[in-house]
């Protein structure tokens, strides 16, 4: 069954934050086999450049167009062009993503769900699942 995912690099964050770009940077993609493997051997290929890849979150998915799925996650967070930064590689589904726009997410949900935690931080994790809510959804 395929799947989407969301994985974070530390050194590509590292570059990001280097070159003004944002230290918030998250690769979306989808795979047919497992997102634990397809990490594995991007880690073993390089893939964008970085060997250090990790998953946040995964979720099964099924009848889901991806070309779609990341046009509509692009009208909410700016995909990073990679014709304009030859460091990763020509790699798309690489996000640039507002921490604003999660927080705010995960605080409308709570407001509507009626629980109002006001000091709950925001994890890696969260920012996953609010990206792949954000394409799917």
């Amino acid at each position: 069954m395929p799947s989407i995912y969301v994985a974070k690099s530390r050194t590509l964050t590292e570059w990001g934050h280097s070159v003004g770009l944002t230290k918030h940077l998250y690769l979306v993609a989808f795979t047919a086999e497992k997102p634990d493997a397809a990490v594995a051997a991007m880690n073993a290929a390089g893939f964008a450049g970085q060997s250090d890849w990790v998953i946040l979150k995964k979720e099964k998915v099924e009848g889901v167009d991806p070309a779609a799925a990341l046009a509509k996650l692009s009208a909410r967070e700016k995909m990073v062009d990679p014709d304009m930064y030859p460091k990763i590689k020509g790699v798309r589904g690489i996000f640039k993503v507002k921490f604003e726009n999660v927080e705010n997410h995960f605080m409308v949900k709570r407001a509507l769900a009626g629980t109002a935690e006001i000091d709950r931080k925001t994890k890696p994790a969260d920012i996953g699942t609010y990206l792949i809510r954000s394409a799917l959804d």
